[in-house]
């Protein structure tokens, strides 16, 4: 279940908000610029679904969310817990970093954990099937899919490269608690 819990940036054991509620999500998210929605497929999809059949199953949401923000590429990654470049893959992702552009990712199956450092505050999302997430460009975070992924997402990129990550050099990330998938 999608939840999001708030921490003072300073202090990982004091929650100020925490709640499973989609709509308050939503609204807490929004108040700090990031876009968070629930999604539904039209047709049933697996971990075995081909990449090409995800896409044609979310094409009208897909062509509405490239309309309105100027989004150039999209495709699919899926990362299944017996992969084994999981741990590098893990690590990869774990250290707080921005983007030049929006980080946007829907999530068709499995589950996966971002935390946005925005102002003094730490944003823990639990995203899940359904849930569609959009950290804004150069805002400080970082993900954590777990130590057992299994979870296949739409990514949506303004920049044709893909993914580009700029590293804060904050240790922030170590001090929070991670995803335990």
């Amino acid at each position: 279940m999608s939840a999001l819990t708030i921490y003072p940036e300073s202090n990982p054991q004091s929650v100020l908000q925490q709640t499973e509620d989609g709509a308050v999500i939503k609204q807490a998210l929004a108040e700090v610029g990031v876009r968070f929605e629930r999604w539904e497929a039209s047709a049933p999809l697996t971990a075995e679904t081909s990449a090409d059949e995800i896409l044609d199953t979310y094409s009208a949401q897909i062509e509405a969310l490239q309309a309105a923000e100027g989004y150039v590429t999209v495709d699919t990654i899926s990362l299944a817990s017996d992969n084994p470049m999981k741990d590098e893959l893990r690590q990869k992702f774990l250290s707080e970093h921005t983007h030049s552009e929006d980080e946007v990712r829907f999530f068709v199956r499995g589950e996966g954990m971002f935390y946005l450092h925005l102002d003094d505050r730490v944003y823990k999302v639990h995203c899940c099937k359904d849930d569609l997430i959009s950290v804004p460009a150069n805002a400080k975070h970082w993900f954590d899919m777990g130590p057992n992924p299994d979870f296949t997402a739409i990514r949506f990129f303004n920049n044709p490269d893909g993914w580009v990550a700029n590293y804060t050099g904050d240790e922030i990330a170590d001090g929070f608690p991670k995803f335990d998938s």
